[in-house]
């Protein structure tokens, strides 16, 4: 089962996050199917960009997004 989910990137005090297409039981970090945005929650207000054509892809595809991803876009 394919996830949309965040990825943790930036150093430490730093973090930022990949909004990212991968398989469930991947690790949070580790191999990913397709980069679908991103997430800087240290800007003011904070920065997120997606890429709606491929995000409508991985849905139709059946991909599931996580209750963190469906927060951010709500907003």
């Amino acid at each position: 089962m394919v996830k949309i989910r965040l990825a943790r990137t930036g150093a430490k005090n730093r973090i930022s996050y990949r909004i990212v297409a991968c398989e469930a039981r991947s690790k949070r970090d580790g191999k990913t199917l397709a980069i679908l945005g991103s997430y800087d929650p240290k800007t003011k207000p904070p920065a997120i960009k997606i890429n709606q054509e491929l995000l409508d892809a991985w849905l139709k595809k059946g991909a599931q997004i996580t209750p963190a991803v469906k927060n951010l876009l709500s907003k």
